[in-house]
């Protein structure tokens, strides 16, 4: 039997707790799986809240009786968790937090989520190379309240690399100003410098004026993890204009599995799912089938790299890669792409 610890805030008294019981739920659900598929999981539990000691934790001696640790949620205890499973050979996945510098020392370490600076540089250039023959046009929103200037001034530094050329437009430009921006000869990508929806839904109103005028111009935006939230009331908007969402997780609750786990969950704990991107339990199920049949066919030895096992993630896509000496980070990432016959893909990348 593979035997597995949870040391996250598992409580209701806010919501942190509240997401990571739902997490949870969704690891034992795994583990129910897995004991279909002949795999035997013991799990222990406990509640590692942000008011706690991770030593009270660590010092039960079933703790270090674990082959895998998930947690914890705070960053604060990753000093002692990392000298624990260190210590006692243990593999420590990380589900959310992503400040973590032990991972560049500790073997031992899975790291789900990346840092924003990490994430930034590799989101522009994964996005300068899938469009590699489009005319970028980046257009400023003068949102003050922005935080995506960060992503925008490295796609310029990445264009300027690979010696691509752009322009760089206004929503408040006239609309002769704004046209003038956009190429005929080439399929054109248009990337805001914010995620909000009022400034989208004004890019969206600016750009069907143009296309009345311009019937034969190409046009896709490239956006942001942010715009998944509006995809239900913009669901038309996002086919019209070809529009690509970067995102680590992807889930379509229509799709049999899900309404087959969101039914599973429900039958089990009296409750429906938080309605939040990405669904908590999903993660939690993902988390636990990927490592769990890790584990059972591959031991200590499990990196997590890709190839080592077929598994259909049901929202978040694992794929894991070493950080020079040390623990693995996933590098797993898609593009959310609403195709204009109304059709939605997930391009893996």
């Amino acid at each position: 039997a593979i035997n597995l610890g949870v040391m996250l805030p598992l409580h209701d008294l806010n919501g942190d707790g509240r997401r990571m019981v739902e997490y949870y739920r969704g690891l034992l659900m795994a583990c129910d799986s897995m004991k279909k598929e002949g795999i035997s999981v013991n799990v222990r539990a406990w509640n590692m809240a942000e008011d706690g000691r991770p030593s009270d934790v660590l010092q039960d001696k079933e703790a270090a009786k674990c082959d895998i640790i998930i947690g914890p949620l705070y960053s604060k205890f990753m000093d002692a968790m990392s000298d624990f499973v260190n210590k006692n050979d243990i593999m420590l996945v990380i589900p959310f937090s992503i400040n973590a510098p032990q991972i560049y020392t500790n073997r031992h370490i899975f790291q789900i989520y990346q840092a924003p600076g990490v994430l930034t540089e590799s989101t522009a250039r994964r996005c300068t190379d899938w469009f590699k023959d489009y005319h970028t046009v980046i257009v400023d929103c003068a949102d003050a309240a922005s935080t995506k200037g960060d992503f925008t001034a490295q796609l310029r530094r990445q264009l300027d690399v690979d010696g691509m050329k752009y322009n760089v437009t206004s929503l408040k430009s006239d609309d002769d100003a704004f046209s003038k921006a956009f190429a005929d000869n080439r399929p054109n990508l248009v990337v805001l410098n914010t995620a909000s929806s009022p400034h989208l839904l004004e890019a969206f109103a600016k750009m069907k004026k143009m296309t009345a005028a311009r019937p034969n111009l190409e046009i896709s935006m490239f956006g942001y993890t942010e715009w998944m939230m509006y995809a239900e009331k913009q669901r038309q908007n996002f086919h019209r204009f070809n529009v690509y969402i970067p995102s680590y997780f992807h889930t379509n609750m229509e799709s049999p599995v899900a309404r087959r786990l969101n039914a599973k969950y429900v039958a089990n704990f009296q409750h429906d799912m938080q309605q939040s991107l990405p669904r908590y339990a999903l993660t939690g199920f993902d988390h636990g089938v990927f490592f769990l049949r890790g584990l059972h066919k591959y031991g200590k030895t499990f990196d997590g790299a890709a190839g080592r096992f077929g598994y259909a993630p049901v929202q978040t896509p694992l794929k894991f890669e070493r950080i020079g000496g040390g623990g693995m980070q996933n590098r797993a990432y898609m593009f959310i792409h609403y195709k204009p016959d109304g059709t939605v893909e997930t391009v893996n990348y």
